[in-house]
This record gives C-alpha cells, structure tokens and sequence, in this order.
C-alpha cells in the first residue's frame, strides 16, 4: 500500500486480533497492545500449574465464520488449529431428569422421545422455521449500520417479518413445543448473551438452532489457541503486538483519535484506532469525561447490561469421567433467572456450568488429572455484592452443588490447583463494565443501529469491535465485527478488501 497507513488497536482479544490479521494482509501497519501477558482477553488461556484454562469462551460456534476469516487472509484454519466437533454437544441436567443434546438429528429425535411427553413432535418444524428465519436474518448481521441510511437496508426490510418483536426467545418456541423444560432445551442459549430466554428478543432462537444446524466445536489446547493462531498470522504478515503493556488514554484532537498513550507516557500515533477493550469501561477510562455527549459516564451507566458470572477453575488430582459439557437447571429456574436479571440477588438454589474438556483434550491435564472450568450465571455489579465478603462462602456453595448435582463428592480432597473470578474480578482485574461479562444487554433498543457503531459516532477515526458493538457478543459476531470494521477502514483508504490470494 502506498503511504501505508498505521492502525493502533487497543486489546488483543478475539476482535482485535480478527481486525488485526485481516487488515495486515492488506498492507496496513497494525500495532496491537495488550495489558495481559498473553493474548486473547477474555479468550487467553489461564495457567494453573499443569493446569491449562479457557479464561472465557469454551467452545466455537459456527466455525465456518473462523475458517473465513483465515481465507481471508489466504490461510487455512486446519493449519494453525485442531478442531474436535463434540456430539453429544453437551448434557442438560434438571432435577427430575437428564438430556443429551445432539447435532445428528436422528439421535436427537430420540433423545426427545425418551425425555418428554410430546417427544420430538415439534423438532423438525423448528428446525425448519427457525433456519427459514435465520437465512433471512444473517445478512443483517453482517453488515455495518454507522448511518441511517443504512439502517433502512433492504436486507432489513426483508428480515423484518421474520423478527418476531413481539416475542421473546422463551415465548417463540412456544410455536413448536409446550413443556417448560422442552423449551429450556431451546432457550438456555440466551445465557450466551448473558440474559433471560424471558426477556431475549425472540430473533436469537438461532443461537439454539445454530448448534443444531452446524455443530459446535473444542479445539485442541483450549480456545485460547484460537487468539494464539490469529496473533501467528498477524506477525508472519508484518503486524506487531505488545503484551504487558496497558493504554492510559486515547490520543483525541479536536474529536479526532490521534493514536493512544501508554501507562509509560509514551504516545503511539495513528491514522486509525480500533477499541477492542470493553466498550463502556473504554469510553469511561479511556476518554475525558467531557469528551462524549451520545455515550457520556453518565449515558453509559444507564445503559443495560447483561448479567455477570463467578468462576471456579480447578486442577484435580484425579481424572473425572463426567461430559465435556454440563448444564445444570436449579431446581425453580424461573426464580433463579428473577434474582440474576431483576431483583439483582443471588440465589443458593442456581443454575451452573461445567466443562470438562480433559475427556476429549488430554492436553489440558496431566495424565491421570483433570481440568473443571465451573460457571455460575450471577447479578452484575449493580447488585453491589460484597464479593470480598461472600466469595469463600460462594465458593462453598458452588462446591456443594458439585458434590450433590454431579457426584462428586470428594472433589474438595482432589484439588491441586485453584482459581476463582467473581463479578468484582471481571471488573477490578479484566476490566468489564460492571462485571457484565457479555457487556451491553441484547434488548432491541442495544442492538443494529442503536448499538455502538463499528465505526464509532463520537470520535473520527476511532472504530470498534467486540461484544459492545454491533453485532454483538460470541466468537462468530465477534470475529463478524471485526470483519465489519476492516472493511470499514479499507473502504475509507481505496483499498480492496476481497478474499485473499
């Protein structure tokens, strides 16, 4: 490229990276810095020992979208990663009984009829309608909305009647099943985008559909070799990342993103910078109070937020024979959905999730041992829990959930290793808004047009990918903003974007 342009990019997470790789390919001068040690952010490995951890993401939806990211750079993903597609895709464990979830229809008509009175009844016609209506919908997410005028895009207005607005996730599958936990089989998915399948707009059923349609995936090492892969291509193409090296602030001139200033003072010019750091802790660490007016410290702070998580990551000295994926329901659901996302309480009977990837990656674990990645859905920081205080005893209760929802009852003798995340965490130490671990609530007035733009209304030459902009949370919308916003700024300079040769 003539002139080469620099882009800065602050955070070496899924969306920095993604960004990274694909505009280094064409030609632009990609500088990417990182507070962390390692690349990732929330998707960067946790070292234990022995021990190796997904901080984050624990498994790769719609790997089609990765494997385009790498053509797009001329590359192949089987180069760099070794994928594992799991069927049964996990287990779902209610008070009563137990459910496989399958990608092969077949196994999974038959796992319908054995659980539930009205069987699989329902099955085909979701999976039928539901892919109708994400054929329709994917295009929308897939492209930028940094105007009105392309808001009203024709892909939308052909998307809108399959948008379902008056529904949310929980009520639309009432159009194809009827017993509560039939459609908590469908629904549980919402938590992906930390919230209530009650109060999810209707259009994310395809998450669920999705996992049915395409599979979901480990990949060798953890997912955090994803970020390891991505940061490879970025520096065998001529990008440069700097970890341990946090920003202080944004380089602003006259609402102009000038480049960034490192903790050292040092400053880093730019023609572009990309925000791959959480977008409200962003704008309220990053930039002057008086510099936004759309999203201004007090704006941001009324915004909604999805829910939070506590995690438990633990080393065990003992090889656990238990699924690559667990859910498990509390015993009332409903209520423990109420405490997350409305009274802001916690609640002693709670959902969680356990991954237990070591029964298909024996790479995580030493031979014989295992690595438990535990996740309980929780409030956000507007509870204003004392995490100081009740960490110990949360940690307690999660263990004792363990023990009794999942037999193992002599987990505590078997703990070599240990580490603990609470929402205070994600916020003091990750630097998550709130502790809202998948940032901006997915509610419609949050989403397309009214979600921060890729290419940031506030500030010229200041662009955004990650959870908090469109398209939203997850790995494949997360890799599809950054994809966005590359285009963004190869549109801005001339350069064509095109596939890769």
């Amino acid at each position: 490229m003539p002139n080469k342009k620099h882009i800065v990019i602050v955070g070496a997470g899924p969306g920095g990276l993604c960004a990274g790789m694909l505009l280094s390919k064409r030609g632009f001068k990609v500088t990417i810095f990182d507070k962390n040690n390692e690349v990732g952010g929330r998707n960067r490995p946790i070292r234990l020992g022995d021990f190796i951890f997904d901080t984050g993401p624990t498994f790769l939806l719609m790997k089609h979208v990765l494997d385009d990211m790498f053509a797009l750079c001329g590359k192949k993903s089987a180069d760099y990663l070794e994928f594992i597609k799991l069927d049964p895709m996990y287990r779902l464990l209610f008070s009563d009984r137990s459910i496989q979830v399958f990608s092969d229809r077949n196994k999974m008509r038959a796992e319908l009829e054995q659980g539930f009175n009205e069987g699989s009844s329902g099955y085909d016609a979701y999976l039928k309608r539901e892919g109708k209506h994400f054929e329709k919908l994917y295009p929308c997410i897939k492209r930028d909305y940094t105007s009105i005028k392309a808001f009203f895009s024709w892909d939308l207005i052909k998307a809108i009647p399959y948008l379902a607005l008056n529904h949310s996730v929980f009520s639309n599958l009432g159009n194809y099943f009827k017993e509560e936990k039939m459609r908590l089989v469908f629904s549980f998915q919402s938590k992906y985008l930390g919230m209530s399948p009650w109060d999810c707009p209707a259009i994310f059923t395809m998450l669920s559909y999705l996992e049915h349609e395409y599979g979901i995936y480990h990949v060798k090492g953890g997912l955090n070799k994803i970020a390891e892969a991505m940061a490879k291509v970025i520096i065998e193409q001529g990008g440069q990342i700097y970890t341990d090296t946090e920003i202080e602030s944004l380089v602003i001139k006259n609402k102009k993103v000038k480049g960034v200033r490192l903790q050292d003072g040092t400053e880093m010019l730019a023609d572009d910078v990309i925000i791959n750091a959480d977008f409200s802790h962003a704008m309220t660490h990053l930039v002057k109070p008086n510099e936004l007016k759309q999203y201004s410290p007090e704006k941001i702070d009324k915004l909604e937020y999805s829910c939070s998580t506590f995690m438990l990551y633990l080393g065990l000295d003992k090889f656990y024979d238990l699924p690559h994926h667990t859910i498990a329901f509390a015993d009332d659901y409903v209520t423990n959905i109420n405490n997350i996302f409305h009274s802001k309480t916690l609640s002693k009977d709670f959902s969680f999730y356990v991954q237990n990837a070591c029964v298909n990656d024996a790479t995580l674990a030493p031979v014989g041992k295992s690595a438990l990645y535990v996740l309980v859905p929780t409030p956000n920081n507007e509870s204003h829990t004392d995490w100081d205080t009740y960490c110990a005893d949360m940690r307690e209760q999660v263990l004792n959930t363990l023990e009794t929802r999942l037999n193992l009852t002599d987990i505590r003798a078997h703990i070599e290793q240990e580490k603990i995340i609470t929402p205070k965490t994600w916020e003091t130490d990750e630097y998550v808004f709130k502790g809202a671990t998948f940032s901006l609530a997915h509610k419609f007035s949050q989403l397309l047009y009214w979600r921060p733009h890729n290419q940031f209304q506030e500030l010229d030459s200041c662009y955004l990918v990650g959870g908090g902009t469109h398209p939203g949370s997850g790995l494949p919308t997360i890799y599809e903003s950054a994809h966005i916003s590359a285009k963004l700024i190869c549109k801005k300079y001339g350069v064509k974007f095109g596939l890769a040769t």
